[in-house]
């Protein structure tokens, strides 16, 4: 059995109150570790949910640009077989009977075509609408304002020719 006396009693009580101020700062102190904790978990989460979010766009534009990369890609094969195309063409040199069609501007060269549907298309630019074309032997090519002509290469002169020459007009007025 053990005696308690009045100073011990009181070192007791002095030795409970600091043992509950002790547990009301480690609570205290618990509290505010559980608070920071449970901030850096909510920013942690947003910058997850921002990343994520992010990271969707990100693949949504790369996608995108993947597809346009792949068009270009296509493209650029398409351009590179045409230009072989036209290499092959051009190291050939005109054969006989290659054609040649010249829009004409008031009897002068404008443009040069490589097919008479060509230079219809492309005219449609400068005004021409379609149907409206003179026959090249209606009038002097002169008094058109735009007029097609066909020429076709001829190795005898070495180069081409109108493919219908003008008509014969009367030289000093003799017919």
């Amino acid at each position: 059995m053990r005696i308690v006396t009045r100073a011990r009693l009181a070192r007791l009580e002095a030795d409970a109150r600091a043992a509950r101020e002790q547990a009301r700062q480690t609570a205290g102190g618990a509290s505010e570790a559980y608070r920071q904790h449970v901030r850096k978990l909510y920013a942690a989460t947003d910058r997850a949910e921002r990343a994520e979010a992010t990271a969707s766009e990100v693949g949504a534009i790369l996608a995108q640009a993947t597809k346009e990369l792949s068009a270009a890609q296509q493209e650029l094969l398409l351009k590179d077989i045409e230009i072989r195309r036209l290499r092959e063409e051009l190291a050939r040199g005109p054969a006989e009977g290659d054609t040649l069609t010249v829009l004409m501007h008031y009897g002068e060269p404008h443009t040069v075509y490589a097919s008479r549907e060509d230079a219809h298309a492309d005219s449609a630019t400068h005004g021409v609408p379609d149907g409206r074309w003179v026959p090249a032997g209606e009038h002097p090519a002169a008094a058109s304002k735009w007029r097609c002509e066909a020429f076709i290469y001829d190795p005898a002169c070495n180069g081409f020719r109108r493919a219908y020459p003008p008509a014969p007009g009367a030289l000093g007025g003799a017919a």
